[in-house]
């Protein structure tokens, strides 16, 4: 039977994978499908990337390293992710998977120039995201979770923007008909985003970040979570 394959990019913080999961436990119950439905790969520690012909769909997580530090196991799933696009693999890149993606396609990934984006914030979803097979049903504008220092600076040719925002220019993106990027995080629930401002804290009061602040607007974001259901449909045939 294919499965959805998580690959695994990194860890979440200990405590807070003790508590509510790791990246691949958040993302499987985002997904609401069964637990038989979704095999998880940990690619970070060089365990051997699926086949695209034995997935359904592919969805690859976060991680607290950077694309641009060009590990061997991170540059295995960059030359990798062509040729699950070449077979039409539904794929969801989260975060650092979104700029594994971006770098794979052709396009940019560095420091962000403003630095990082901690909290919860709202994105804007462009006029192409209408018509999107993942994004259509979503409203134009609502909060999500992000956590991220690097981003797709410049899109791969041929990509399609979906949202974006004040700070994060490329929040969402498609190429091809069934590869996305999300830069934020659709797995997180409010208590996991509060974990991650905790956790870099002092980062973010020494660049002049209100952490108070940024706690305080922590809100659920049901929109942002929705996707990753709607995403299990598609890998499913749904």
């Amino acid at each position: 039977m294919k499965k959805i394959h998580i690959i695994k990019a990194g860890e979440a913080f200990a405590e807070t994978a003790a508590q509510h999961g790791d990246f691949d436990v958040m993302i499987r119950r985002g997904l609401g499908v069964a637990d038989e439905q979704v095999g998880v790969i940990a690619a970070y520690r060089g365990e051997p990337l699926p086949p695209p012909a034995h997935c359904s769909g592919i969805v690859i997580t976060g991680a607290h390293c950077m694309v641009t530090d060009d590990l061997p196991w991170s540059l295995a799933i960059e030359a990798w992710i062509p040729k699950v696009l070449a077979h039409k693999v539904p794929l969801l890149g989260i975060c650092y998977g979104h700029q594994l993606l971006g770098r794979a396609m052709g396009g940019t990934v560095a420091d962000h120039p403003k630095g990082k984006e901690v909290g919860t914030f709202p994105i804007n979803l462009q006029p192409a995201s209408q018509q999107d097979p993942l994004f259509g049903a979503l409203p134009d504008h609502f909060p999500v979770h992000t956590s991220h220092t690097q981003s797709v600076i410049t899109l791969p040719p041929g990509a399609v923007l979906l949202a974006a925002n004040a700070f994060e220019p490329h929040h969402a993106m498609r190429i091809g008909s069934c590869a996305w990027g999300v830069q934020f995080h659709p797995e997180y629930d409010t208590q996991v985003a509060r974990d991650y401002i905790l956790a870099q804290a002092d980062s973010l009061q020494q660049s002049g970040r209100d952490v108070a602040a940024l706690l305080a607007d922590v809100r659920q974001t049901p929109s942002a979570a929705a996707l990753l259901r709607k995403f299990a449909c598609l890998a499913c045939g749904g």
